[in-house]
């Protein structure tokens, strides 16, 4: 499985909430690649498994961020 999804977060404001988005996203199992776009406020991710959207949600609302919207690519 390759699936590509687009993650509209919102409340990233800087460096630091990139890194920690893009974090939250790498551990969980399934994501094979993270590209977090700060100036755009969303994340592009590779999936190698099939990760339910509110896995996604979950992981991010963890680190402080809410996901607006969940598209696949």
């Amino acid at each position: 499985i390759k699936m590509k999804k687009k993650i509209s977060i919102s409340g990233m404001s800087c460096e630091h909430c990139v890194k920690h988005v893009s974090n939250a996203l790498q551990e969980l199992s399934g994501v094979s690649k993270v590209e977090v776009n700060l100036a755009g406020k969303h994340a592009i991710v590779e999936l190698s498994a099939d990760i339910s959207d509110d896995a996604i949600k979950a992981a991010i609302d963890e680190v402080g961020y809410e996901v607006t919207a969940i598209d696949n690519l």
